[in-house]
């Protein structure tokens, strides 16, 4: 059961980062086409620069798990550097149970019913022109508190040394 649980992490992990490399390049194909675009023929097009403001929200959110599993997250700990690798194994495992889990579940919980209301009415871009989908964008943020709280368990669940 926990090796299952654990490829799922791994799995979900690869899914999550190629959703993520493919909102960066949204993002800066999409971003370096409005400029020339504007700029350079004076034509406007909002439904791309919405691509990009959603690409980008996608990207900021989901970036948050794959960077717990590759261990890439930021730390404010300032005795960090003085602990023994045994130390710092307890306090992450401290981290990950007392406060990621509680606080992406009360996220999870305190976003749904938004979501499900973006959902009910098919929210579109406010932007005239824009793209419609907006609700597609909002559906992130509880996918990556889930996956965050995933992560999380995995993290807490596998081995030290692996």
């Amino acid at each position: 059961m926990r090796a299952a649980f654990l490829s799922l992490a791994d799995a979900l992990h690869r899914l999550t980062r190629a959703v993520c490399i493919a909102a960066l390049a949204v993002i800066v194909t999409g971003q370096l086409a409005v400029v020339i675009l504007r700029y350079g023929f004076g034509i406007g097009f909002p439904e791309l620069q919405d691509a990009v403001a959603y690409a980008f929200a996608a990207l900021v959110v989901l970036g948050l798990p794959v960077a717990l599993y590759d261990d890439a997250h930021v730390r404010v700990d300032v005795f960090r550097e003085g602990q023994t690798p045994r130390t710092r194994g307890r306090f992450d495992l401290a981290g990950l149970v007392l406060f990621l889990v509680p606080v992406f579940g009360l996220t999870l919980w305190h976003v749904w019913p938004d979501v499900t209301y973006s959902w009910s009415i098919r929210e579109g871009s406010i932007e005239p022109g824009g793209l419609p989908g907006f609700f597609l964008v909002k559906t992130c943020l509880p996918i990556a508190c889930a996956l965050m709280m995933l992560q999380g368990v995995a993290r807490v669940l596998r081995p030290a040394d692996g």
